[in-house]
């Protein structure tokens, strides 16, 4: 029931090119270029200015795009409860997780929703908490799962499971530490990391400050931008890295890691749906209270 022609505008205006729309679409560029038209005739203004190869949103192309994703959010939320009308679940579901979430949280809760939800399309993009977050903002995605302390105030979060940040070495590694240190010994000890704007970081960092250390203080080899590259990095590297405990449960049983327990310095964080307030479609909701239930079995 959606204007189709306003999905050709807002792809044209988020990729800036009339080409990359055609092919996310997968329609021609000459029909790209007639739907802009049409638009265009219909409003009697230009909605782009073009120069050369580059296109920029003219002040009225702006205003289209600001209410074009209001519409488009708005059919979506209509088609759905239509549906939920015959008890039917049935839409598109554009998901954002952080890294963490979807390796080790995400993929057996889609597989169960899935099952029990066949006729819902669901994307999934990846990325950090900030990546993610700039998604949501950006309208790229519905709803994004996120993890670390920082929140914008723009965005609403609800909390859906609890996680633990652990520091980790690998057992075959030479080196020498006992089962705990304490905090201050971390200026001491060769560390890996995540990377800037990832959730896992910013627990760590927070933790550090509650004993007055500053993260430019610790001896850190890498940031690397995956749980899974930090494991590889400590099978070949005598160092220590900080991840989640729900990233390292296949390695712990087999002993081919340890965990180091550092004294006084909890890492718990909470892992997060986040949405844009205010918006509160009916899929969005479904997905969430089952997302809360799935994690509590």
């Amino acid at each position: 029931m959606s204007d189709f022609r306003l999905k050709v505008f807002l792809s044209v205006a988020k990729n800036h090119s009339f080409t990359k729309a055609s092919q996310e679409l997968f329609i021609s560029q000459p029909a790209i270029t007639k739907h802009i038209q049409e638009l265009e005739n219909c409003y009697q203004t230009r909605l782009f200015d073009r120069q050369g190869n580059k296109i920029e949103l003219t002040e009225a192309g702006r205003l289209l795009m600001e209410h074009s994703e209001r519409i488009l959010d708005a059919y979506k939320r209509l088609e759905y409860e239509m549906h939920l009308l015959h008890n039917e679940y049935i839409g598109e579901l554009r998901l954002g997780a952080s890294t963490t979430i979807a390796q080790y949280v995400l993929p057996p809760l889609l597989a169960n929703f899935i099952a029990k939800f066949p006729q819902v399309n669901i994307s999934l993009l990846n990325g950090n908490s900030r990546e993610i977050e700039l998604a949501l903002q950006e309208h790229r995605i519905d709803l994004g799962l996120v993890e670390g302390v920082f929140r914008l105030p723009h965005l609403k979060y609800t909390t859906f499971l609890d996680d633990e940040l652990v520091a980790v070495v690998h057992t075959g590694r030479k080196l020498a530490l006992g089962d705990e240190i304490e905090p201050h010994e971390l200026l001491n000890i060769p560390l890996v990391l995540r990377e800037r704007g990832s959730g896992t970081l910013d627990v760590f960092e927070r933790a550090l400050s509650q004993h007055n250390i500053k993260l430019s203080s610790l001896p850190v080899l890498m940031y690397l931008g995956s749980t899974e590259s930090i494991k590889l990095f400590l099978e070949h590297t005598d160092c220590m890295g900080i991840v989640s405990v729900r990233s390292i449960t296949k390695e712990l049983v087999s002993g081919a890691f340890r965990v180091i327990e550092i004294k006084h310095m909890p890492m718990m964080r909470d892992l997060c749906f986040a949405q844009q307030q205010g918006q509160e479609s009916g899929l969005l909701q479904v997905f969430m209270q089952f997302g809360m239930h799935y994690n509590k079995k």
